[in-house]
């Protein structure tokens, strides 16, 4: 996912809050945890071209593992169940990790994720893109995937523009 990631966070995040208002409260707070849950397993693209210099697959990155993001949503609900969510902490956290792992399914529609890493070397997806044009990324712009990062960013556009106060103009 090119686009996706990021509107995605912000859907996700936007229909979360209406469950957990009450346990949080601070909107923009809980916004920022789910938007930079949504992108926090690409945050090793920094080690990726500054240390390993494109040498291994991001995508075999333990911020790519699906068991991390597993755990640290179970580990948040847990958390909650045992502070009945008073603890705004937990909520954070949740919302976070939910993100980060719809991340990686949102990667799998087209990318390469290692489902069972770090136990099995095994790479899913659900799709793959050929790679006929150059630059590389007009192969994922003209993709049919590319649509439904286009839908998921309209949705988060409305969801936007939905809620956003009326401007009045004397």
């Amino acid at each position: 996912m090119i686009i996706g990631h990021l509107p995605a966070g912000y859907v996700l995040s936007k229909l979360g809050y209406s469950r957990f208002r009450r346990h949080v409260g601070n909107y923009r707070t809980f916004m920022f945890w789910g938007l930079f849950g949504s992108m926090a397993p690409d945050l090793d693209m920094f080690y990726f071209h500054l240390v390993d210099h494109r040498h291994t697959h991001h995508h075999k990155y333990f911020t790519h593992y699906p068991i991390l993001w597993l755990a640290l949503i179970l580990l948040a609900a847990l958390f909650c169940l045992s502070r009945t969510c008073r603890e705004k902490f937990g909520v954070y956290v949740l919302v976070f990790a939910v993100a980060g792992f719809c991340h990686l399914i949102f990667d799998t529609i087209v990318g390469d994720i290692w489902w069972f890493a770090p136990f099995i070397d095994r790479p899913f997806a659900m799709a793959s893109v050929p790679a006929v044009y150059h630059p590389w990324w007009l192969n994922f712009v003209l993709h049919w995937s590319f649509m439904l990062e286009v839908a998921i960013a309209i949705w988060a556009g409305w969801l936007w523009r939905r809620t956003k106060p009326a401007r009045h103009h004397p």
